[in-house]
């Protein structure tokens, strides 16, 4: 019984919950009509924190926003009432006002798309239709300025398909470079060994050089050999006149 009469009390007060009426979505609209623009966003900031699903809210905080002078948050609130609308009409109204933030901000390219959008949601609408037109004309009278790190981007990979060109038409030019290099640096050591014998034979200039010998090693040995021989010949006559200058003398006389 007390589990009976604990449910009863839980489904009454969903019940009474959403029987509850949003007072603040009323006031806003009120203070909004007086052009009191700032307590109404106040109003309606409390009706979309108390019923949070509910698309209106959102669209009359962000109609509040707009009229502040603030489109990039009043396009935020719009973006959450078309998330949470559940007809085409509140969708259409809330692209339409979309178109409206993003022409104030000068952004004519997302001004178009938005216009686009409402229109899809209500076709029959005269003031989108002509909206969307002037945001048409809007950018082709002012187009977006063009990136320049794009065309940046784009003229390097230009340059580099130009680079890739010029190799494949010249597939050997690594080949007459390597080439090229190679007979220099054979030249240069031939230069440098050039000089080095140079500085070689400027250096030796300063030493006594040895006379080259006109003589063969074989006739040098004769004559040294002719020479002892002489020599020899002339140390005999020379003893033999010893001999004869120094005579025996006589036997002793008995």
């Amino acid at each position: 019984m007390k589990k009976y009469i604990a449910f009863c009390l839980i489904l009454i007060s969903f019940v009474v919950k959403a029987q509850e009426k949003d007072k603040f979505l009323p006031n806003g609209n009120e203070k909004f009509a007086d052009k009191n623009y700032v307590d109404a966003e106040a109003d309606y900031r409390l009706s979309q924190a108390k019923f949070k699903k509910k698309s209106i809210a959102s669209y009359n905080l962000g109609t509040t926003i707009y009229k502040q002078n603030q489109p990039a948050e009043a396009k935020y609130q719009f973006e959450k009432a078309i998330k949470d609308a559940k007809t085409k009409a509140e969708k259409h109204q809330a692209f339409h006002n979309i178109g409206n933030s993003m022409m104030k901000e000068k952004d004519y390219s997302n001004a178009v798309e938005a216009y686009k959008n409402a229109l899809r949601n209500d076709p029959s609408d005269d003031e989108t239709r002509y909206n969307y037109a002037l945001a048409k004309k809007m950018l082709k009278d002012n187009p977006p300025p063009k990136d320049k790190n794009k065309d940046k981007d784009k003229n390097k990979d230009k340059n580099k398909d130009k680079d890739k060109k010029d190799d494949k038409k010249d597939p050997n030019k690594d080949k007459k470079d390597d080439k090229k290099d190679k007979g220099d640096n054979k030249d240069k050591d031939k230069k440098d060994g050039n000089d080095k014998k140079d500085k070689q034979d400027k250096g030796n200039e300063d030493k006594p050089q040895p006379k080259p010998s006109g003589a063969s090693k074989q006739r040098i040995d004769n004559l040294l050999d002719a020479v002892n021989n002489e020599e020899k010949k002339v140390q005999e006559k020379v003893n033999a006149q010893k001999v004869q200058a120094n005579p025996k003398k006589p036997e002793k006389d008995w």
